[in-house]
């Protein structure tokens, strides 16, 4: 598959370089950033929340864990985990568990971890599990731009 077209689009339509990197087939981002040799703390990962109102995309590094409670906190709102029914239906050009964190592509709002707002260059789902998309840092904080930042996770471990 490579890279889902609406996050091609969008990442192209507003201007921003771009590169991928293809790996082996891989079923988490943490082997992700094993198999495509970058670091853990480098890669964004997405998981797809909701809400009683709708949806949202929580954003950390994949080294880290959200923290729901606090995320909830930070909300305001009760929270739980979007099924995968709801995240197929959602992201429908994705792969099941290999969705993008520009949720402005899927016009899903983003809650993005402050941990991930001053690395120099971040890698992300594409849309599969076969390849990360490569931006700069603040090439990523400019497709980030509508996120709301925040602090809801810690170091896995």
């Amino acid at each position: 598959m490579t890279i889902a077209r609406k996050l091609q689009d969008y990442i192209e339509g507003e201007g921003v370089a771009y590169d991928t990197v293809a790996h082996h087939r891989t079923a988490t981002t943490s082997q992700s950033a094993q198999a495509a040799h970058v670091p853990g703390s480098r890669l964004a990962k997405s998981v797809v929340v909701h809400h009683e109102m709708g949806y949202f995309l929580a954003v950390v590094p994949s080294t880290h864990r959200i923290e729901l409670s606090t995320l909830q906190d930070v909300m305001n709102r009760r929270l739980g985990l979007a099924s995968e029914e709801e995240v197929s239906t959602l992201f429908a050009d994705c792969d099941t568990g290999a969705v993008p964190p520009i949720g402005s592509a899927y016009n899903v709002p983003v809650v993005l971890d402050e941990s991930l707002g001053n690395v120099s260059d971040v890698y992300f789902e594409g849309g599969d599990h076969r390849t990360l998309v490569h931006v700069s840092g603040p090439n990523f904080r400019s497709l980030m731009k509508d996120a709301q930042v925040a602090r809801f996770s810690h170091p896995s471990g």
